[in-house]
């Protein structure tokens, strides 16, 4: 294990802990190229695996159920260096043992995303100190703005996509469909540049899958940060967005709000922002 295996690891078994409901991730230089809830953990691999198949190559799985014989099977057939689990069958164990190269990593437990704790970062000549990333949004704190309210099914992947785009390094946009992430931007200097990159590697994606539209049409959108200008609510918009969930709290809020009207996409604000470095 080096220490960016045990730093990827980390960072995709917190982000599986977010969910109540069968769940994986699979992350890539402590940023997630995929998650995805379903019904059982297969599902929710194949969910995961479908967003970027590419970037997933050489990255680090978790998962928040025990790890059973079909979904081992599944991530058996691509190269992982890493898979964290509460919990792992005999049969799983077997399975992934063909893998001579990869670590599984067997916790007893999930973390709890609600827990206290403090952060900390080492700079030169000191260390940097901070409280623990421990929000997330109920669902009856969401504040509608547009003309237009999300339907129930909008808010399902909205909550979905706020959860995962916590994890997601800064500036960091998730675009997510069906419990599922369908494109990701992050790590980038601007607000607008993680849309268009999510949404182009969407479109890459999508017609390497044979699909006959990207991914990112019909699906929403969450931003880690409020929207400085409407550029990024446009390009989000024109990748086929029908729903956005941000923070809100940019002095150009009503620039923002207008292009989501003028497009009849929903948006909700949420009051806080996350800002993963």
């Amino acid at each position: 294990m080096t220490y960016n295996n045990y730093s990827d690891a980390d960072a995709a078994f917190e982000l599986v802990a977010e969910f109540t409901s069968p769940a994986v991730a699979i992350i890539k230089h402590t940023n997630p190229c995929g998650a995805a809830t379903g019904e059982a953990l297969r599902e929710a691999w194949d969910k995961a695996l479908a967003c970027d198949p590419v970037s997933a190559y050489g990255g680090v799985v978790a998962l928040n159920r025990r790890l059973d014989a079909a979904t081992a099977e599944a991530i058996g057939r691509l190269f992982i260096e890493v898979v964290i689990a509460p919990d792992v069958t005999k049969e799983a164990v077997a399975i992934l043992a063909r893998r001579t190269t990869l670590r599984l990593l067997v916790t007893g437990g999930v973390p709890d995303p609600a827990a206290a704790g403090t952060s900390f970062r080492s700079v030169s000549g000191g260390i940097l100190m901070q409280e623990r990333d421990r929000l997330w949004i109920e669902r009856d704190a969401l504040r509608t703005v547009t003309r237009r309210a999300p339907s129930e099914i909008e808010i399902a992947d909205l909550l979905f996509a706020d959860k995962v785009v916590k994890h997601v390094k800064s500036n960091a946009i998730v675009f997510a469909h069906g419990g599922a992430t369908v494109g990701i931007g992050a790590g980038q200097m601007n607000r607008v540049d993680p849309v268009r990159i999510a949404a182009a590697r969407a479109v890459e994606i999508g017609k390497a899958a044979g699909m006959p539209r990207s991914p990112t049409m019909g699906s929403v959108l969450a931003s880690d940060g409020f929207f400085p200008f409407a550029d990024g609510i446009e390009a989000a918009i024109e990748a086929g967005v029908t729903a956005i969930i941000q923070p809100g709290g940019s002095i150009r809020d009503g620039e923002v709000i207008a292009a989501a009207d003028a497009a009849g996409v929903a948006m909700v604000f949420t009051g806080m922002r996350h800002f993963r470095h």
